[in-house]
């Protein structure tokens, strides 16, 4: 079997031009470093914990280090990991103080018998595996204090259904040597949000799913739309149902649309590597990684195509 990754930086409204570098090398790095994990025998999980460690740590990405502001300005953050193999699963949310929460979604997944942990819990979790506690300013980028300001005196503290001044969320999907399937989803949430708010991305089956013998998902938009319709698993019903990956992208997102006018966008690996990076939104970056090459984009219609160097 071929290795693919697949990486997203979150849909958005729109990227401002002098960001728009920054998050293009982002994505790439992010996809190169998974497809290099699996190249070295890595697994699927492996690899998307991977990529998306290196969005956490990129400020330029609604997650980790670059996470939006809650209406306290403060960080919270939430993260969920899955293994297509055997449906394993490990999610966090509301979690402050921590550099990577994949990083302790995926200890949930393999350390304990539950699938999630939240808030305090989370906390306590992560300092009994050691995890290193660090300052909540260490997260905040000053980019995010001015989009909490804008937001507040923008809106006067409202939020749009159409999630239109959202950064979304990072993720990656992956498949290994072996056929094994996994996805990891990661974000701070959604600008001037209600402390204790929670949204997709934690969620299995709205945020992501990955499972051997169907693909794997990643999704990002309104998280509140994507709850509602269950994106991650109802584009992979209708992979089952026989669609092909950009048929099934298309239905899901047009539903979540038409339905609850909810943008966003995924990314889907299928069972025999197929690939498909789609969205409603005005932007959002993406990289995949196959064959040694890498695909890269932002806007619609716009893809570039370089050869990967040998390892």
């Amino acid at each position: 079997m071929n290795p693919v990754v697949v990486v997203h930086g979150g849909g958005a409204s729109s990227i401002s031009k002098d960001r728009q570098e920054r998050v293009r090398q982002g994505v790439a790095k992010a996809a190169t470093v998974g497809y290099r994990i699996l190249q070295e025998g890595g697994s699927a999980v492996d690899a998307v914990e991977g990529a998306v460690t290196i969005l956490e740590n990129d400020p330029e990405f609604n997650a980790g280090c670059g996470s939006v502001l809650n209406t306290n300005g403060d960080v919270e953050m939430d993260a969920s990991i899955m293994n297509g193999k055997d449906l394993s699963t490990g999610a966090v949310s509301a979690l402050r103080c921590v550099a990577n929460p994949i990083k302790l979604a995926r200890l949930v997944m393999e350390k304990t018998p539950h699938c999630f942990l939240t808030s305090e819990g989370a906390a306590k979790f992560a300092a009994e595996m050691g995890i290193p506690k660090i300052a909540v300013e260490q997260l905040i980028t000053e980019r995010s204090r001015k989009n909490l300001e804008k937001e507040k005196h923008g809106r006067g503290g409202a939020q749009k259904p159409d999630y239109a001044q959202n950064e979304g969320t990072v993720g990656a999907v992956a498949l290994d040597c072996q056929g094994n399937l996994a996805y990891a989803t990661s974000t701070g949430g959604i600008v001037n949000k209600m402390v204790g708010r929670v949204g997709d991305s934690p969620c299995v089956g709205s945020g992501g799913y990955a499972d051997n013998n169907i693909g794997a998902i990643s999704t990002t938009g309104h998280g509140e739309s994507i709850l509602k319709v269950n994106l991650a698993r109802l584009t992979l019903f209708h992979i089952e149902q026989g669609k092909t990956v950009q048929e099934a992208a298309d239905l899901s997102l047009g539903y979540m649309k038409s339905k609850l006018k909810g943008l966003g966008g995924l990314i889907l690996i299928s069972k025999t590597g197929d690939w498909v990076a789609k969205w409603t939104s005005t932007s959002m970056p993406w990289a995949a990684a196959k064959d040694s090459k890498l695909h890269a984009g932002i806007d619609l219609g716009e893809t570039t195509i370089t050869d990967l160097p040998l390892p």
